[in-house]
C-alpha cells in the first residue's frame, strides 16, 4: 500500500511540475532558491498574482502577515507576535521553506547564515523567531526575483575591505 501511495505521489509531482512549466513559467525563477519547491513557487505566484502591485518587495512581508505587530507607547516598544494578515496557506508554506533553510540539511547561503545568527541570540523562542524572520525575508527575495528576473546568488561576494588605508 505504501509503494502504491508513493507512486501516486510521484505522478502528482510530475503533473505539478508540468503545470508549473507550461502555465506558470515564472516559477522557474523562484525555485532557484534551495528549499523552495514547485508547490511553494506556484502557491506564491497564485497568491500574489501581480508582482507589480507592490511598490517595494519589502511590502510583501507585511501583506502576508510576517511582520511583528506594533503597539508603541511612550518609550516602550514591546516585541509582539506577527500580524498574521494575508493568506494563511502561503504563510505556512514559507515557514516550512524557512525551516528547511535553517535546518540541518539546508545548504550554505546568506539567508541561512543570517537565520542562524538570529538563532544564536538565545532566549526561549529564538529559533521560532528566526524561522519567521527567514520566512519574511524569503518572501521578499521571491518577489524580488520574480520582478527582476535575476539569477539567484546563494552567497553574494563580500566587499573587500582595504586594511592598508
Amino acid at each position: 500500500m505504501i509503494d502504491e501511495l508513493s507512486e501516486r505521489i510521484d505522478e502528482y509531482d510530475q503533473v505539478l511540475e508540468h503545470v508549473a512549466e507550461k502555465r506558470y513559467p515564472q516559477t522557474a525563477l523562484l525555485t532557484q532558491i534551495s528549499g523552495v519547491g514547485t508547490l511553494s513557487a506556484i502557491t506564491f505566484v497564485l497568491t500574489i498574482e501581480d508582482p507589480h502591485r507592490f511598490a517595494r518587495s519589502r511590502d510583501v512581508g507585511s501583506y502576508l502577515g510576517l511582520r511583528p505587530k506594533q503597539q508603541d507607547s511612550g518609550d516602550r516598544s514591546p516585541q509582539l507576535r506577527i500580524t498574521k494578515a494575508g493568506d494563511q496557506y502561503l504563510r505556512k508554506m514559507l515557514v516550512s521553506c524557512a525551516h528547511y533553510i535553517i535546518g540541518p540539511f539546508g545548504p550554505d547561503t546568506d539567508l541561512r547564515r543570517w537565520g542562524l545568527k538570529l538563532c544564536e541570540r538565545g532566549g526561549k523562542n529564538a529559533k521560532k523567531r528566526a524561522v519567521v524572520a527567514v520566512a519574511r525575508k524569503l518572501a521578499v527575495l521571491l518577489h524580488r526575483l520574480w520582478v527582476t528576473g535575476e539569477v539567484y546568488q546563494p552567497l553574494r561576494p563580500q566587499a573587500k575591505v582595504n586594511l592598508a588605508a
